[in-house]
């Protein structure tokens, strides 16, 4: 065994309720630290192995409890691979992610392992097991054998492969889009080709070129709040096109290309699902998701597409119209939609995003929403600093619950944008939630991670609507994690059916848009003024513009994931014709060279795979479980207790009796419509 003196990612921390040593670990302490843990969980698998009478205390929470060295290892590898990923750390991603492949094969694939497995589940009436065991038993069984289990040797070796292959191409294909995103830089040298652009945007574009030593310049970049801003309001058109086609082609073409990695990808992940007895990868991957089968996916995508499809025509055409009463010509391309979208509702509003984005100071906005945690859920954030960080703008925060005085669990947030880190917003669980054999709680630790506005020598972190609703969209996944409260790790926190995940993420998203919450937190960051009722209202009012637009783009998305998994790979010969004809009847302009797939890394590279469509199928339940909310008081305590209850089952239960426990029947479909003033 290596060393393990030293590495503080296999030394005990030394860090309150076992924080990982974030400040201490190095690029150089991964890979023997992982081959450490491998061989310490593979003792621990060589103990239950010789078990001579297999119950499930023996094998299923022996197995349970196995390996959490290991987690820890890779949690905080895969953690600083999506927000610390430094050159160093690139180049010894491919082999560990290997290592770490061929170890999860091992386990899975053992014949003497799963035998033990095998004689539980099918003795299991024996045991007198609780609804949350017989759970853990079923699913600790279907997933020795949905991954390969039951296959012959020469079968085990084959999908060995292919599943180590599959880990090479998902780092692949990761890695180019974060290499893509970080090599491109636009250098405007005129002031005058930024008009129309918001004054927070272009000092930042000012900072970002000073930074690089180029103080004369302002810096464009596909970072989302460099990006954003020049498609939306740049009066520039030339300049809109440039950043919309470097965006909307990342990975198509050049150094970094990404087509050959989905190809590859694709016909993999079938051959996977052959060799384990299913149709396709998408079949393999529903049948352990609430909608369960291929044919529910598309019966959803093209119901709503029968509403949806017709309306976003029709807004389009308003636009259009918009565009000729504005320019004499109704020429519209890609790269203006964003930017007359944005007139036009100022024009029909009166309101214009920017102006909101001065109540929206960034520290603010986060307390708001601890705000509503606490209203809802009885619960503090204290703020700390005596726990380790992996970056200077991260920050600590102890949740404690009021009733009680105890530790909920550990928050840390990083919301900032920089080159080491992957793009978008996310959360992740560095310890998970669960119970010791005598009935204590494990307090989980929660990341919660974006890229959002920076502040800049002038001003502080200034939000825009949409960062608003996505730092309560990844707060509520982080909530989910720490209240949850299960009796086993697998079962906790986000460990649920993959189209039931977004739920307690996207209903949070409601609560920010509401005047009363909104009152919370939203003051001017120069003079504390409260946000003005009205212009909370034309906000409001103008909730729903183009709706049935957005509506559509998470159709053609969801689409085009289940058609990638769902195809015949012998028939693709190239990405882009593949997509073309995929998405050929959603196309409201043509798209002149975009290329959605090779940077799609939710399905390629973010476990999203043939369940992109969950983001809508949760949006249903958001919108149904909110009008309870709406019905009984945004803050209705036994309301706010029952939805509690949903999310500190975790994985515990079906997630459609957690759904019918808390609001009392199914989730109507047509509460999503009805939100969206579509119905």
């Amino acid at each position: 065994m290596a060393d393990a003196k030293n590495n503080p990612l296999i030394e005990n921390s030394p860090y309150r309720n076992n924080v990982p040593a974030f400040d201490k670990v190095k690029t150089e302490h991964f890979l023997p630290a992982l081959d450490i843990a491998i061989e310490l969980a593979n003792n621990e698998l060589k103990q239950i192995k010789e078990i001579k009478q297999p119950d499930f205390k023996n094998v299923i929470e022996a197995l349970e409890i196995s390996g959490r060295k290991l987690d820890t290892v890779s949690g905080v590898f895969f953690h600083f691979d999506s927000a610390n990923n430094t050159e160093e750390l690139q180049n010894i991603s491919l082999e560990f992610k290997t290592k770490l492949t061929k170890h999860e094969n091992n386990v899975i694939l053992d014949n003497d392992l799963f035998q033990k497995v095998k004689v539980v589940f099918e003795n299991r009436k024996n045991f007198n097991l609780t609804d949350e065991q017989e759970l853990l038993l079923e699913d600790t069984y279907k997933s020795f054998v949905r991954n390969g289990a039951l296959l012959n040797p020469e079968q085990k070796e084959e999908l060995r492969n292919i599943n180590e292959k599959l880990a090479e191409l998902l780092n692949n294909y990761g890695q180019n889009i974060l290499s893509e995103v970080n090599s491109f830089e636009l250098y405007i040298d005129n002031e005058d080709e930024l008009a129309g652009l918001p004054e927070g945007a272009k000092n930042a574009a000012k900072e970002a070129a000073t930074e690089n030593g180029k103080a004369d310049k302002w810096l464009i970049t596909l970072h989302a709040p460099s990006m954003i801003p020049v498609i939306t309001y740049a009066d520039n058109r030339n300049l809109r096109e440039k950043i919309w086609r470097a965006y909307s082609t990342r990975c198509k073409n050049g150094k970094f290309d990404n087509k050959n990695n989905i190809l590859e990808i694709v016909k993999l992940r079938r051959d996977r699902a052959v060799l384990l007895g299913y149709k396709t990868h998408a079949h393999y991957i529903l049948e352990e998701r609430m909608a369960k089968t291929t044919e529910t996916v598309f019966k959803m995508l093209d119901d709503y597409s029968k509403d949806i499809l017709p309306l976003a025509k029709k807004e389009f055409e308003e636009l259009r119209q918009f565009v000729k009463s504005i320019n004499g010509s109704d020429e519209i391309k890609n790269w203006d939609i964003a930017y007359y979208a944005e007139k036009m509702k100022e024009k029909i509003y009166g309101f214009d995003s920017e102006q909101l984005r001065p109540y929206f100071q960034f520290e603010k906005v986060r307390e708001g929403a601890f705000d509503v945690a606490s209203k809802l859920y009885d619960i503090s954030f204290v703020k700390k600093t005596d726990y380790p960080l992996y970056h200077e703008e991260v920050e600590t925060f102890d949740v404690i619950d009021n009733k009680n005085g105890e530790l909920v669990g550990v928050l840390y947030t990083d919301y900032y944008p920089r080159k080491t880190k992957q793009g978008g917003a996310w959360m992740n669980d560095y310890v998970k939630q669960d119970r010791t054999p005598e009935g204590k709680r494990t307090a989980p630790i929660i990341g919660n991670h974006g890229n959002f506005t920076k502040p800049t020598k002038d001003k502080p972190s200034l939000l825009s609507l949409e960062e608003v609703l996505t730092l309560f969209h990844e707060f509520g996944h982080g909530l989910h994690g720490l209240l949850s409260d299960t009796r086993y790790r697998s079962h906790a926190g986000t460990n649920v059916k993959w189209d039931f995940v977004e739920l307690p993420s996207q209903i949070m998203e409601n609560w920010a848009k509401e005047k009363e919450v909104l009152h919370l937190f939203a003051t001017h960051y120069k003079t504390n003024a409260p946000i003005p009722d009205e212009l909370v209202e034309k906000m409001q009012a103008a909730e729903n513009f183009r709706a049935a637009s957005g509506f559509l783009r998470q159709i053609v998305f969801s689409r085009l994931d289940m058609l990638w998994h769902t195809a015949t790979p012998e028939d693709i010969k190239d990405v882009e014709s593949f997509e073309r004809e995929a998405c050929q009847n959603f196309y409201i302009l043509p798209p002149d060279g975009s290329l959605v797939s090779t940077s799609f890394s939710h399905i390629f590279d973010g476990g999203y795979s043939s369940g992109y469509y969950s983001y809508k199928w949760a949006e249903i339940l958001d919108a149904d479980a909110f009008e309870a909310f709406k019905e009984n008081g945004l803050f209705d305590s036994r309301t706010a207790k029952k939805f509690r209850n949903l999310m500190s089952q975790g994985g515990s239960k079906d997630p459609e009796v957690l759904y019918v426990e808390f609001r009392g029947k199914k989730a109507d479909p047509k509460a999503l419509l009805r939100r969206k003033g579509l119905a």
